[in-house]
């Protein structure tokens, strides 16, 4: 049995500038003020409609996330409908094999990572110690990974690539970084979010 925390990689590399750029390309056809653009404009033309709330514009540039988490938090992160998604398949991968150390792997839970949380912690491995005796038991005696699969927790770590475009990624990080959020959900979605600030000008600053 492994233990992790949860991470994400980027999925291309990011030019925010000209993220930016392109977007104020498309978005001056609305106004027809092409002429305006110059070196420093996509800055000052993107926080207007930002405060306008013509966020379709945005919508033309997407970005990429791999992101490594636990599956509870995999099914919070696909009820974003305007999204593409590719997530690792319990069905079709038999974590007996090499390729998966022959054990499974499972999300370190944020909120007992503190040292006043350790009994519920070592309750929690040890969960996770049967579901994985239980499941590799079930493979042994014979079911097929897409049976055995029934036993495995939301504890179990799962990777899905996530496609957005930026509209739709500013409607996630609104939901998915506010206080309401689940801890782990929210875990994951402000490490992204700091990303994104880092390496793409204006569009995520308001959030």
């Amino acid at each position: 049995m492994k233990i992790i925390k949860p991470s994400f990689v980027i999925e291309e590399e990011l030019d925010g500038n000209k993220i930016i750029k392109k977007i104020e390309q498309y978005g001056r056809t609305c106004y027809k003020s092409e002429d305006r653009i110059s070196e420093e404009s996509a800055k000052r033309f993107i926080q207007n409609i930002l405060k306008r709330g013509h966020e379709s514009v945005i919508e033309h540039e997407k970005i990429t996330v791999r992101v490594v988490c636990d599956r509870g938090v995999s099914h919070e992160i696909v009820r974003h409908r305007l999204a593409s998604y590719s997530q690792e398949s319990t069905r079709y991968c038999n974590y007996s094999n090499a390729k998966f150390g022959a054990e499974l792997t499972f999300i370190l839970p944020v909120f007992w990572e503190n040292e006043d949380r350790k009994k519920e912690l070592e309750l929690w491995k040890k969960a996770m110690e049967n579901a994985e005796k239980s499941y590799f038991a079930l493979l042994e005696a014979g079911a097929e990974p897409q049976e055995a699969r029934s036993v495995l927790p939301n504890s179990l770590k799962t990777e899905i690539v996530m496609t957005m475009n930026l509209r739709e990624w500013r409607h996630f990080f609104r939901l998915r970084t506010s206080e309401a959020a689940h801890p782990q959900m929210r875990q994951i979605a402000q490490a992204i979010l700091f990303e994104f600030r880092k390496k793409v000008p204006i569009i995520f600053d308001d959030i």
